[in-house]
Protein backbone atom coordinates (compact mmCIF):
# COMPACT_ATOMS: atom_id res chain seq x y z
CA UNK A 1 0.00 0.00 0.00
CA UNK A 2 1.34 3.43 -0.89
CA UNK A 3 2.02 5.66 2.06
CA UNK A 4 0.72 9.15 1.46
CA UNK A 5 1.78 12.30 3.18
CA UNK A 6 0.22 15.69 3.32
CA UNK A 7 1.57 19.18 3.51
CA UNK A 8 -0.29 22.44 3.90
CA UNK A 9 0.81 24.65 1.04
CA UNK A 10 2.25 27.84 2.39
CA UNK A 11 -0.68 29.89 1.27
CA UNK A 12 -4.13 30.84 2.40
CA UNK A 13 -6.41 30.99 -0.59
CA UNK A 14 -7.89 34.41 -1.18
CA UNK A 15 -10.13 34.47 -4.21
CA UNK A 16 -11.90 37.74 -4.17
CA UNK A 17 -14.16 39.38 -1.68
CA UNK A 18 -16.54 37.50 0.57
CA UNK A 19 -19.55 36.23 -1.31
CA UNK A 20 -22.25 36.71 1.28
CA UNK A 21 -23.86 40.11 1.45
CA UNK A 22 -24.27 41.56 4.91
CA UNK A 23 -27.84 42.48 4.18
CA UNK A 24 -30.20 39.61 3.26
CA UNK A 25 -32.98 40.08 0.79
CA UNK A 26 -36.38 39.97 2.42
CA UNK A 27 -38.08 36.58 2.15
CA UNK A 28 -40.61 37.26 4.86
CA UNK A 29 -43.51 37.16 2.43
CA UNK A 30 -43.05 33.51 1.40
CA UNK A 31 -46.29 31.57 1.35
CA UNK A 32 -44.64 28.39 2.66
CA UNK A 33 -45.29 27.12 6.16
CA UNK A 34 -41.78 25.61 6.19
CA UNK A 35 -38.86 26.42 3.90
CA UNK A 36 -35.12 25.88 3.49
CA UNK A 37 -32.49 26.96 0.99
CA UNK A 38 -29.16 25.11 0.91
CA UNK A 39 -25.93 25.33 -1.07
CA UNK A 40 -25.32 21.80 -2.36
CA UNK A 41 -21.53 22.17 -2.59
CA UNK A 42 -21.04 23.23 1.02
CA UNK A 43 -24.22 22.07 2.77
CA UNK A 44 -24.66 25.58 4.16
CA UNK A 45 -28.18 26.64 5.05
CA UNK A 46 -28.71 29.99 3.36
CA UNK A 47 -32.30 30.64 4.43
CA UNK A 48 -34.81 28.93 6.67
CA UNK A 49 -38.37 29.29 7.84
CA UNK A 50 -39.57 26.72 10.36
CA UNK A 51 -36.99 24.51 8.69
CA UNK A 52 -36.77 22.04 11.59
CA UNK A 53 -40.49 21.56 12.17
CA UNK A 54 -41.80 18.10 11.33
CA UNK A 55 -44.25 18.10 8.45
CA UNK A 56 -45.65 15.66 5.92
CA UNK A 57 -43.95 16.02 2.52
CA UNK A 58 -46.27 14.32 0.01
CA UNK A 59 -44.69 13.09 -3.23
CA UNK A 60 -41.34 14.74 -2.57
CA UNK A 61 -40.92 11.44 -0.71
CA UNK A 62 -40.25 9.88 -4.12
CA UNK A 63 -36.84 11.60 -4.15
CA UNK A 64 -35.67 8.99 -1.66
CA UNK A 65 -37.43 6.12 -3.44
CA UNK A 66 -35.95 7.11 -6.78
CA UNK A 67 -32.49 7.65 -5.28
CA UNK A 68 -32.48 4.13 -3.82
CA UNK A 69 -33.60 2.79 -7.19
CA UNK A 70 -30.80 4.45 -9.15
CA UNK A 71 -28.27 3.42 -6.52
CA UNK A 72 -29.09 -0.22 -7.28
CA UNK A 73 -26.95 0.10 -10.44
CA UNK A 74 -29.28 -2.20 -12.41
CA UNK A 75 -31.22 0.36 -14.48
CA UNK A 76 -32.18 -2.06 -17.26
CA UNK A 77 -33.48 -4.68 -14.84
CA UNK A 78 -36.85 -5.83 -16.19
CA UNK A 79 -39.71 -6.07 -13.72
CA UNK A 80 -42.96 -7.95 -14.18
CA UNK A 81 -45.76 -5.97 -12.59
CA UNK A 82 -48.26 -7.90 -10.48
CA UNK A 83 -51.66 -6.83 -9.18
CA UNK A 84 -50.38 -6.90 -5.59
CA UNK A 85 -47.82 -4.23 -6.49
CA UNK A 86 -50.51 -1.84 -7.68
CA UNK A 87 -52.67 -1.58 -4.59
CA UNK A 88 -52.06 2.14 -4.22
CA UNK A 89 -54.21 5.18 -4.95
CA UNK A 90 -53.37 8.55 -6.44
CA UNK A 91 -51.27 9.62 -9.41
CA UNK A 92 -50.10 6.93 -11.78
CA UNK A 93 -47.80 6.30 -14.72
CA UNK A 94 -50.38 3.82 -15.99
CA UNK A 95 -48.94 0.46 -14.98
CA UNK A 96 -51.20 -2.60 -15.27
CA UNK A 97 -50.83 -6.19 -14.02
CA UNK A 98 -48.70 -8.15 -16.46
CA UNK A 99 -46.76 -5.11 -17.70
CA UNK A 100 -43.00 -5.25 -18.13
CA UNK A 101 -41.03 -2.18 -17.13
CA UNK A 102 -37.37 -1.46 -16.38
CA UNK A 103 -36.15 -0.04 -13.10
CA UNK A 104 -35.04 3.07 -14.98
CA UNK A 105 -38.53 3.36 -16.41
CA UNK A 106 -39.95 3.34 -12.88
CA UNK A 107 -37.58 6.14 -11.88
CA UNK A 108 -38.85 8.20 -14.82
CA UNK A 109 -42.38 7.38 -13.72
CA UNK A 110 -41.65 8.64 -10.21
CA UNK A 111 -39.67 11.80 -10.95
CA UNK A 112 -41.60 13.03 -14.01
CA UNK A 113 -45.10 11.58 -13.79
CA UNK A 114 -45.09 11.29 -9.96
CA UNK A 115 -46.53 7.81 -10.27
CA UNK A 116 -47.51 6.25 -6.96
CA UNK A 117 -47.71 2.95 -8.83
CA UNK A 118 -44.07 3.36 -9.92
CA UNK A 119 -43.01 4.04 -6.33
CA UNK A 120 -44.88 1.02 -5.01
CA UNK A 121 -43.54 -1.35 -7.68
CA UNK A 122 -40.00 -0.07 -6.99
CA UNK A 123 -40.41 -0.55 -3.24
CA UNK A 124 -41.68 -4.13 -3.49
CA UNK A 125 -39.08 -5.02 -6.11
CA UNK A 126 -36.13 -3.64 -4.12
CA UNK A 127 -37.31 -4.27 -0.56
CA UNK A 128 -39.57 -7.27 -0.86
CA UNK A 129 -42.42 -5.28 0.65
CA UNK A 130 -43.32 -1.64 1.15
CA UNK A 131 -42.66 -2.02 4.88
CA UNK A 132 -39.17 -3.46 4.40
CA UNK A 133 -38.42 -0.82 1.80
CA UNK A 134 -39.34 1.85 4.36
CA UNK A 135 -36.56 0.46 6.56
CA UNK A 136 -34.17 0.93 3.63
CA UNK A 137 -35.37 4.51 3.21
CA UNK A 138 -34.86 5.32 6.88
CA UNK A 139 -31.42 3.73 6.92
CA UNK A 140 -30.36 5.84 3.95
CA UNK A 141 -31.86 8.91 5.61
CA UNK A 142 -29.62 8.40 8.63
CA UNK A 143 -26.58 8.12 6.36
CA UNK A 144 -27.49 11.46 4.80
CA UNK A 145 -27.97 13.10 8.20
CA UNK A 146 -31.76 13.44 8.12
CA UNK A 147 -32.32 13.36 11.88
CA UNK A 148 -35.98 14.39 11.98
CA UNK A 149 -37.41 12.20 9.23
CA UNK A 150 -39.38 8.98 9.22
CA UNK A 151 -40.49 7.27 6.03
CA UNK A 152 -43.48 4.94 6.01
CA UNK A 153 -44.63 4.94 2.39
CA UNK A 154 -42.51 4.97 -0.79
CA UNK A 155 -44.90 7.37 -2.54
CA UNK A 156 -45.65 9.98 0.11
CA UNK A 157 -49.29 9.15 0.71
CA UNK A 158 -50.45 10.52 4.05
CA UNK A 159 -49.61 8.61 7.20
CA UNK A 160 -49.33 9.99 10.74
CA UNK A 161 -45.84 8.55 11.10
CA UNK A 162 -44.60 9.72 7.70
CA UNK A 163 -42.83 13.07 8.08
CA UNK A 164 -39.70 15.10 7.51
CA UNK A 165 -38.53 18.71 7.77
CA UNK A 166 -37.61 21.32 5.20
CA UNK A 167 -34.00 21.11 6.37
CA UNK A 168 -33.88 17.30 6.04
CA UNK A 169 -35.47 17.40 2.61
CA UNK A 170 -32.83 19.93 1.53
CA UNK A 171 -30.16 17.47 2.67
CA UNK A 172 -31.88 14.75 0.65
CA UNK A 173 -32.10 16.97 -2.42
CA UNK A 174 -28.39 17.82 -2.20
CA UNK A 175 -27.50 14.14 -1.91
CA UNK A 176 -29.78 13.13 -4.79
CA UNK A 177 -28.38 15.60 -7.33
CA UNK A 178 -24.86 14.31 -6.68
CA UNK A 179 -26.01 11.13 -8.45
CA UNK A 180 -25.58 11.79 -12.18
CA UNK A 181 -28.28 9.29 -13.19
CA UNK A 182 -30.79 10.86 -10.82
CA UNK A 183 -29.95 14.38 -11.96
CA UNK A 184 -30.14 13.42 -15.63
CA UNK A 185 -33.68 12.06 -15.18
CA UNK A 186 -35.21 14.71 -12.92
CA UNK A 187 -33.95 17.54 -15.16
CA UNK A 188 -35.80 16.35 -18.28
CA UNK A 189 -38.96 18.12 -19.41
CA UNK A 190 -40.26 14.90 -20.94
CA UNK A 191 -39.01 11.43 -21.72
CA UNK A 192 -39.93 8.43 -23.85
CA UNK A 193 -40.30 5.25 -21.79
CA UNK A 194 -41.28 1.78 -22.97
CA UNK A 195 -43.53 -0.37 -20.78
CA UNK A 196 -46.66 -2.46 -21.12
CA UNK A 197 -47.61 -5.98 -22.18
CA UNK A 198 -45.77 -6.05 -24.51
CA UNK A 199 -43.85 -2.81 -23.83
CA UNK A 200 -44.62 0.08 -26.15
CA UNK A 201 -43.62 3.72 -26.44
CA UNK A 202 -45.02 6.22 -23.90
CA UNK A 203 -44.17 9.87 -23.29
CA UNK A 204 -43.99 11.10 -19.69
CA UNK A 205 -44.01 14.81 -18.82
CA UNK A 206 -42.33 16.56 -15.91
CA UNK A 207 -44.73 18.30 -13.51
CA UNK A 208 -42.01 20.71 -12.36
CA UNK A 209 -42.76 24.09 -13.97
CA UNK A 210 -39.42 25.52 -12.93
CA UNK A 211 -37.65 23.25 -15.45
CA UNK A 212 -39.07 25.43 -18.22
CA UNK A 213 -39.64 28.64 -16.31
CA UNK A 214 -36.49 29.30 -14.29
CA UNK A 215 -32.98 29.85 -15.60
CA UNK A 216 -30.72 26.99 -14.50
CA UNK A 217 -33.44 24.80 -12.97
CA UNK A 218 -32.57 21.09 -13.08
CA UNK A 219 -35.18 19.45 -10.83
CA UNK A 220 -36.25 17.98 -8.47
CA UNK A 221 -39.78 16.93 -7.36
CA UNK A 222 -43.27 18.24 -6.75
CA UNK A 223 -45.82 16.94 -4.24
CA UNK A 224 -49.36 17.47 -3.05
CA UNK A 225 -51.92 15.96 -0.71
CA UNK A 226 -54.75 17.66 1.15
CA UNK A 227 -52.93 17.13 4.44
CA UNK A 228 -49.49 18.22 3.25
CA UNK A 229 -50.51 21.01 0.92
CA UNK A 230 -48.27 21.92 -1.99
CA UNK A 231 -44.72 20.67 -1.45
CA UNK A 232 -41.72 21.26 -3.69
CA UNK A 233 -38.01 20.46 -3.70
CA UNK A 234 -36.20 22.32 -6.48
CA UNK A 235 -32.63 22.57 -7.68
CA UNK A 236 -30.93 25.12 -9.90
CA UNK A 237 -27.36 25.53 -11.13
CA UNK A 238 -25.56 28.67 -12.30
CA UNK A 239 -21.86 29.39 -12.77
CA UNK A 240 -20.70 26.44 -10.69
CA UNK A 241 -23.18 26.98 -7.85
CA UNK A 242 -25.89 24.41 -7.08
CA UNK A 243 -28.80 25.43 -4.86
CA UNK A 244 -31.56 23.26 -3.41
CA UNK A 245 -34.78 24.90 -2.20
CA UNK A 246 -37.57 23.26 -0.21
CA UNK A 247 -41.08 24.41 0.66
CA UNK A 248 -43.70 22.44 2.60
CA UNK A 249 -47.33 23.56 2.48
CA UNK A 250 -46.73 26.50 0.16
CA UNK A 251 -49.83 27.76 -1.71
CA UNK A 252 -47.60 29.84 -4.01
CA UNK A 253 -44.68 27.43 -4.22
CA UNK A 254 -43.47 28.36 -7.73
CA UNK A 255 -43.05 32.00 -6.78
CA UNK A 256 -41.57 31.06 -3.39
CA UNK A 257 -38.85 29.04 -5.10
CA UNK A 258 -38.03 31.75 -7.61
CA UNK A 259 -37.53 34.20 -4.77
CA UNK A 260 -35.42 31.77 -2.74
CA UNK A 261 -33.23 30.75 -5.65
CA UNK A 262 -32.78 34.36 -6.77
CA UNK A 263 -31.68 35.20 -3.25
CA UNK A 264 -29.31 32.24 -3.13
CA UNK A 265 -27.59 33.15 -6.38
CA UNK A 266 -27.24 36.74 -5.18
CA UNK A 267 -25.29 35.74 -2.08
CA UNK A 268 -23.32 32.68 -3.23
CA UNK A 269 -20.64 32.80 -5.90
CA UNK A 270 -18.24 30.29 -7.39
CA UNK A 271 -14.66 31.47 -7.87
CA UNK A 272 -11.74 29.70 -9.51
CA UNK A 273 -9.16 28.76 -6.90
CA UNK A 274 -5.78 30.41 -7.30
CA UNK A 275 -3.01 28.28 -5.82
CA UNK A 276 0.76 28.24 -6.49
CA UNK A 277 1.60 25.05 -8.38
CA UNK A 278 4.77 26.22 -10.13
CA UNK A 279 6.97 24.83 -7.33
CA UNK A 280 5.15 21.53 -6.86
CA UNK A 281 7.34 18.50 -7.55
CA UNK A 282 8.08 15.01 -6.28
CA UNK A 283 11.32 13.01 -6.12
CA UNK A 284 11.59 10.17 -8.64
CA UNK A 285 13.53 7.00 -7.88
CA UNK A 286 15.24 5.23 -10.76
CA UNK A 287 14.45 7.85 -13.38
CA UNK A 288 16.54 9.76 -15.88
CA UNK A 289 15.85 12.83 -13.72
CA UNK A 290 15.59 13.05 -9.95
CA UNK A 291 12.19 14.74 -9.78
CA UNK A 292 9.03 15.52 -11.72
CA UNK A 293 7.04 18.75 -11.72
CA UNK A 294 3.32 18.58 -10.87
CA UNK A 295 0.17 20.43 -11.85
CA UNK A 296 -3.12 20.77 -10.01
CA UNK A 297 -6.45 20.41 -11.79
CA UNK A 298 -8.88 23.29 -12.05
CA UNK A 299 -11.30 23.67 -9.16
CA UNK A 300 -13.88 26.24 -8.19
CA UNK A 301 -14.69 27.23 -4.64
CA UNK A 302 -18.20 28.10 -3.55
CA UNK A 303 -19.18 30.50 -0.82
CA UNK A 304 -16.83 32.42 1.46
CA UNK A 305 -13.26 31.67 0.45
CA UNK A 306 -11.27 34.18 2.49
CA UNK A 307 -9.57 31.56 4.71
CA UNK A 308 -9.30 28.34 2.71
CA UNK A 309 -6.14 26.25 3.05
CA UNK A 310 -4.80 24.09 0.23
CA UNK A 311 -3.49 20.74 1.46
CA UNK A 312 -1.39 18.55 -0.84
CA UNK A 313 -1.80 14.78 -0.46
CA UNK A 314 0.77 12.73 -2.34
CA UNK A 315 3.29 9.89 -1.89
CA UNK A 316 6.74 10.80 -0.58
CA UNK A 317 8.30 9.81 -3.90
CA UNK A 318 7.54 8.09 -7.21
CA UNK A 319 9.19 5.18 -8.96
CA UNK A 320 10.12 5.54 -12.63
CA UNK A 321 8.64 5.31 -15.16
CA UNK A 322 6.26 8.24 -14.70
CA UNK A 323 3.84 9.24 -17.45
CA UNK A 324 2.70 12.77 -18.22
CA UNK A 325 -0.84 13.23 -16.93
CA UNK A 326 -0.47 10.42 -14.40
CA UNK A 327 -2.50 11.19 -11.24
CA UNK A 328 -0.11 11.15 -8.30
CA UNK A 329 -2.19 12.79 -5.58
CA UNK A 330 -4.70 15.54 -4.92
CA UNK A 331 -5.06 18.97 -3.44
CA UNK A 332 -7.80 19.35 -0.87
CA UNK A 333 -9.16 22.76 -0.06
CA UNK A 334 -9.95 22.91 3.65
CA UNK A 335 -11.95 25.33 5.73
CA UNK A 336 -12.64 24.90 9.42
CA UNK A 337 -11.34 21.36 9.19
CA UNK A 338 -13.75 20.36 6.41
CA UNK A 339 -13.00 19.62 2.77
CA UNK A 340 -14.82 22.13 0.58
CA UNK A 341 -13.27 21.09 -2.76
CA UNK A 342 -10.52 18.92 -4.19
CA UNK A 343 -8.51 18.67 -7.39
CA UNK A 344 -6.25 15.97 -8.84
CA UNK A 345 -2.48 16.41 -8.97
CA UNK A 346 -0.81 15.09 -12.12
CA UNK A 347 2.74 14.69 -13.45
CA UNK A 348 3.77 17.25 -16.06
CA UNK A 349 6.15 15.05 -18.05
CA UNK A 350 7.35 11.56 -18.88
CA UNK A 351 10.22 10.29 -16.74
CA UNK A 352 11.80 7.18 -18.22
CA UNK A 353 13.70 4.54 -16.30
CA UNK A 354 17.41 5.25 -16.07
CA UNK A 355 19.46 2.47 -17.69
CA UNK A 356 22.86 1.53 -16.25
CA UNK A 357 25.53 0.36 -18.65
CA UNK A 358 28.01 -2.14 -17.25
CA UNK A 359 31.46 -1.94 -18.84
CA UNK A 360 32.93 -5.24 -19.96
CA UNK A 361 36.05 -6.01 -17.92
CA UNK A 362 39.21 -7.23 -19.66
CA UNK A 363 40.21 -10.79 -18.76
CA UNK A 364 43.38 -11.04 -16.67
CA UNK A 365 46.36 -13.22 -17.69
CA UNK A 366 45.63 -15.57 -14.80
CA UNK A 367 42.01 -16.01 -15.96
CA UNK A 368 43.19 -16.67 -19.50
CA UNK A 369 45.54 -19.44 -18.29
CA UNK A 370 42.71 -21.01 -16.21
CA UNK A 371 40.35 -20.97 -19.20
CA UNK A 372 43.03 -22.62 -21.43
CA UNK A 373 43.73 -25.34 -18.86
CA UNK A 374 39.97 -25.95 -18.51
CA UNK A 375 39.61 -26.42 -22.26
CA UNK A 376 42.61 -28.83 -22.36
CA UNK A 377 41.14 -30.93 -19.53
CA UNK A 378 37.78 -31.06 -21.27
CA UNK A 379 39.45 -32.29 -24.48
Amino acid sequence: MKRFWSVVLCVVICVGSACFHSEALSLSDLSAECAALMCAETGELLFSKNAYEKHSMASTTKIMTALLAVEEYTPEREIKVTSSMLGVEGTSMGLLPGDTVTLRGLVYGMLLQSGNDAANVSAITLGGSAQDFAHMMNHRAKEIGMKNTNFVTPSGLDDPDHYSTAYDMALLGCEAVKNTEFLSICSQKSAVVYYGNPPYRRTLYNHNRLISGYDGAVGIKTGFTKKSGRCLVSCAQRDGVTLVAVTLNAPDDWQDHRKMLDYGFSVVQSTEADYPDEDLCLPVVGGITDSVSLSCGEVRLVGETDAVEAVLLSPRFLYAPVKAGQVVGEVRFMKDGKTVACAPVTADEDIEVKTIQVKEQKQSLFDKIKDKLRRISND
